[in-house]
């Protein structure tokens, strides 16, 4: 469930990750997250913007509910823009296309008038202007999986230069901007310097910052906290108590760490609630991979498994992982979530397979 507003009035489990968005929001402007696929990123974009929004009843009881009361607080338009939406396989036209459909859609909600231009970039350098002169405030601007179109382009990079320079264009009207934007968030696999989102935006990368590590997926601590009757249910179902089924998921599905230090340990969320659903244990978060693209890219730099077990890195090679064509193997499965942090001492890196869900997957498939 990636609706903040669905989860929040419908009955379902919310575990309460607002008081990160509120420390954003009081600490800067401009972020980008960079986390795996299946952590949560839709979802937080989706906290964001009922948050700016200022729906108070939906953040009763939660951390951000005092955001809301402060004095003077108002809330904001929002642009918010899901690059996952974007068709990739009509060539630029359709990129084009269905990005500037979306821009006008959101023109639309906010009754906003815009151009006869087919350009996405004009389009929503226009959206924001019109936006914050309409409404007298300055805009939130939230871009979900602002990568996504880019990097369906990883086997051919002809097109994704293309891509690349399609992106580039509508990226630099945000920061084009500037004095009509309150907040920029950014959600992503990756941090792609070609896309140039980053040296025009000044984008702070939140991505392997100690104090934000468990702003996406669950810690151990609170699937306890918020999920003791699924718990209870599944270790009975089992025929096991609940300490012993905690241990066998911490086995299981526990490990990623996306700080630099390896303080947070985490449990990817679509994996935890598809186990609840069966109680079983399966590999449910790699079969939401591409299986063969994997394998393809494994099999073309001649890679084992064994060799990224305890793989020692430099702490700038992480912070900056560079493009696609030029990311190493280790950056590469590190971005989307086949390794993780383990430690961290100076200006190294360890790392590996965070846990056995991955480890026994990545070996069954290149076997």
């Amino acid at each position: 469930m990636q609706t903040f507003e669905t989860l929040r009035t419908e009955g379902f489990v919310y575990v309460d990750k607002t008081k990160y968005l509120v420390d954003l929001i009081d600490q800067g402007c401009y972020y980008l997250l960079a986390r795996p696929r299946c952590f949560g990123k839709s979802l937080i974009i989706s906290t964001f913007e009922a948050l700016f929004s200022g729906r108070k009843d939906l953040f009763e009881g939660l951390d951000a509910e005092e955001f809301l009361t402060r004095p003077g607080f108002q809330p904001s338009p929002v642009i918010r823009l899901d690059m996952s939406k974007v068709i990739t396989d009509e060539g630029m036209d359709g990129i084009e296309n269905t990005i500037a459909k979306q821009v006008r859609d959101i023109a639309n909600e906010l009754n906003v008038d815009l151009s006869d231009s087919h350009l996405p970039g004009y389009l929503l350098n226009d959206l924001i202007m019109r936006t914050a002169k309409q409404y007298n405030q300055k805009v939130v601007v939230l871009v979900d999986e602002y990568d996504k179109p880019y990097t369906d382009f990883m086997n051919n990079p002809e097109m994704a230069e293309n891509v690349r320079i399609a992106l580039r264009n509508i990226y630099l009207q945000i920061k084009a901007n500037d004095s009509h934007t309150r907040f920029v968030f950014l959600t992503g696999i990756s941090k792609y310097s070609g896309l140039s989102a980053f040296s025009t935006l000044n984008l702070d990368e939140i991505s392997m910052m100690p104090e934000y590590a468990g702003i996406c997926g669950y810690t151990e601590e609170e699937i306890i906290q918020y999920f003791p009757d699924y718990l209870e249910d599944t270790a009975g179902e089992m025929q096991i108590s609940t300490d012993e089924l905690i241990g066998r998921m911490r086995h299981y599905y526990n490990g990623f760490s996306f700080d630099d230090k390896a303080k947070a340990s985490l449990y990817n969320p679509y994996a935890i609630l598809q186990f609840f659903s069966h109680k079983t244990f399966s590999n449910f978060w790699f079969q939401t991979a591409t299986t063969k693209f994997i394998v393809d890219f494994l099999k073309d730099k001649n890679l084992t498994v064994e060799q990224f077990r305890n793989f020692w890195v430099s702490y700038n090679f992480l912070n900056n992982p560079g493009d696609m064509d030029v990311t190493s193997p280790a950056g590469f499965l590190y971005q989307n979530g086949y390794l993780t942090v383990r430690t961290g001492i100076i200006d190294e890196l360890s790392l590996d397979y965070p846990n056995t869900e991955v480890l026994n997957s990545m070996s069954e498939l290149l076997a």
